[in-house]
């Protein structure tokens, strides 16, 4: 395809009845769907130099997401980088930052993060995620049968471009994407030509086809649709003529006839039968699409920065599978507020392409499993009547999803109870389950990749920080930053809620709140913002404790935020050895206390997390004087 025959049929689509521009965004627009540009409040800023522009694309190829130096240097150097690469990296990261400031952005858009750079688009826009955005809205519109306005936001998705993407950056890695690209926009022009189609612009579409075809001979959609306009518009010699004409270009070039659907368009033709257009077009079948390919998953989380580790292994264990193979299955675990439900979700949008038969969604806090599969069910496509009985509605759930690739998301599991009936037979699915349990039997009867979500590091709070701040504060004094994320237990719930105070507090430093926190009798309040605030989480979390549970929970909050083993609890908690061991263990297994090695005698140790033992002394200090309970049966732990 020789994109110089093409653009200018490419600019007449995507300009026709739209404007060319939006609003222009408060902080930097970014662009690569054409040359690489970027403007600042409508003024284009020049960022000069090869390597410079090179690294500025992988980093937006990659926006929100952490790139490492490795692979800045293996991007922009092909593999053959000099001994000065990495210094070179710095310095074109460093002109860039400086850039951008000069222009009037002061807050930092390229942030440090280990073990490279992310570039965050909060506050800013990349015209290749509006192109994406806009094209799933056209998806969306269409499937819900409303064809106008689906080809309205394609003619805007289509104005974004300014010619091939990513003109004038020379690299591999970026002539791969934008292949990758150009041939969306490809897609995005044929979807719109039959949705034209169906609206009856016969006549007016002929021009644009008759030049698409002649560009792109081998594309077997754009041969039909012409066909279709030209016999729709009372040309059908021109039609069979644009078929012979496709039939001996495909032979002479690669051998083969053209597909069946364009010789059955041709026959039907023939016949003077009125061909429609759902053979190769998007919108005969889109009510069944509508019914059964889903897409449930939540809003992204806006601020979700770092757990590349975490995501680099769910994508080496869940995007593996296939028919042959029983479903993946990932459970992330971890303690309240840690982020297990953001970074699934996060995942899930990440791979959502993955998965083109659909994602399902449930928080199983918010209903029953036979609720979830009655949920699933009309998603799928299921109009009947639905199940009274789960194992029922199971078989049927199963049904549908036999040989497709569909991602299911379950969210705050507590028992394997409640996923049961939810899991899939089809070896193309894939299930992401997030919880505190222990679900033994899921990881006895399946095999289930564990994954417990830790908190944060330094270098990952920093990043949180500065994703929320967006200005100096959380990079000009590292220690107070680092200070500030060990108050906060680097728990990212909590993170957010002391950024959010100083969001709020524009002439507070990072300092000025670690001395307010280290001051405070109440610092889980302070870090507390919000009906889903940590502490109201660890509300929950000990009101779903079993009595003896609880007690134990309140209790071994006076131990402190030293380690301790099972004896010392025992003689806390007035039990006997192999009693507190299992209460330990029960908390360990409820993500509230956690296991942090072996003493010197080879007993195991057990440490609070910062936050969590502040809540426990507080519930002590709130329950007032406690009698021991009576003992009960504690069932041992395998």
């Amino acid at each position: 395809m020789d994109l110089r025959l093409i653009e200018p049929i490419y600019q007449r689509i995507g300009n026709a009845e739209v404007s060319q521009k939006e609003t222009p965004t408060a902080g930097l627009e970014f662009g690569v769907l054409g040359p690489l540009e970027v403007h600042m409040n409508g003024r284009g800023l020049t960022v000069g130099g090869p390597r410079q522009r090179a690294v500025l694309s992988a980093l937006l190829l990659s926006a929100n997401q952490v790139v490492s130096f490795d692979s800045l240097i293996e991007e922009v150097w092909n593999g053959r980088p000099p001994s000065t690469a990495r210094t070179q990296v710095a310095i074109c990261i460093a002109t860039l930052r400086k850039i951008f400031r000069t222009a009037g952005w002061e807050q930092e858009t390229i942030i440090t993060a280990t073990p490279g750079y992310m570039l965050s688009l909060a506050g800013h826009s990349l015209d290749s995620l509006r192109f994406e955005q806009l094209v799933s809205r056209a998806t969306e519109l269409t499937a819900d049968e409303r064809p106008a306005p689906a080809a309205e936001a394609l003619r805007q998705a289509l104005a974004l471009w300014r010619g091939p993407a990513l003109g004038g950056v020379h690299a591999p890695f970026a002539e791969t994407e934008a292949a990758r690209l150009d041939e969306q926009r490809m897609l995005a022009v044929e979807q719109h030509m039959a949705l034209r189609l169906q609206l009856g612009e016969h006549q007016s579409v002929l021009g644009e086809l008759q030049a698409l075809v002649g560009a792109c001979p081998l594309r077997d959609r754009l041969r039909y649709y012409l066909m279709l306009a030209q016999y729709r518009s009372g040309r059908r010699a021109e039609a069979l003529t644009t078929f012979r004409d496709g039939m001996r270009y495909s032979i002479e070039e690669i051998g083969l006839e053209l597909g069946t659907d364009l010789q059955s368009l041709h026959d039907s033709i023939l016949r003077d039968e009125f061909p429609q257009l759902g053979v190769l077009g998007i919108a005969a079948a889109r009510k069944d699409r509508q019914q059964t390919v889903p897409s449930q998953l939540p809003e992204s989380d806006a601020y979700f920065i770092g757990r590349s580790r975490e995501q680099w292994l769910m994508d080496d264990v869940l995007l593996d599978g296939s028919a042959q193979n029983p479903p993946a299955i990932a459970y992330l675990t971890g303690s309240p507020g840690i982020g297990k439900t953001s970074l699934a979700v996060n995942w899930a949008h990440r791979a959502a392409h993955r998965f083109p038969d659909g994602q399902l969604f449930a928080d199983l806090r918010e209903g029953g499993p036979l609720e979830v599969l009655h949920q699933f069910l009309r998603q799928l496509g299921d109009e009947g009547p639905l199940p009274a009985e789960p194992a029922e509605a199971a078989e049927r759930y199963r049904g549908l999803l036999e040989g497709r690739r569909v991602l299911i998301v379950l969210d705050h599991a507590s028992s394997y109870a409640q996923v049961r009936h939810l899991l899939p037979t089809s070896g193309g699915c894939c299930v992401l389950i997030t919880g505190r349990a222990n679900l033994d039997e899921l990881m006895q009867k399946y095999r289930t990749f564990r994954l417990r979500v830790a908190p944060l590091s330094d270098d990952e709070a920093r990043e949180t920080l500065a994703g929320v701040l967006r200005d100096s504060r959380a990079q000009d004094v590292p220690e107070a930053t680092s200070r500030l994320a060990a108050l906060c237990g680097h728990s990212p719930l909590a993170l957010r809620a002391a950024a959010a105070r100083l969001l709020t507090k524009t002439h507070w430093r990072v300092l000025d709140l670690v001395c307010r926190l280290e001051r405070s009798g109440d610092r889980l309040t302070a870090l507390s913002i919000g009906e889903d605030s940590l502490r109201a989480r660890l509300d929950r979390s000990m009101r779903e404790l079993d009595p003896r549970v609880a007690f134990a929970y309140r209790e071994l909050s006076r131990l402190g935020d030293a380690d301790f083993d099972a004896e010392q609890a025992a003689q806390v908690l007035g039990t006997d050895l192999l009693e507190a061991e299992d209460l330990i263990e029960t908390l360990v297994d409820a993500q509230l206390l956690e296991a942090v090695g072996r003493s010197r005698w080879g007993g195991m140790r057990f440490k609070w997390q910062e936050l969590v033992r502040l809540h426990a002394s507080h519930c002590l200090t709130a329950a007032g004087s406690l009698e021991t309970p009576a003992p009960v049966a504690v069932a041992l732990t395998d």
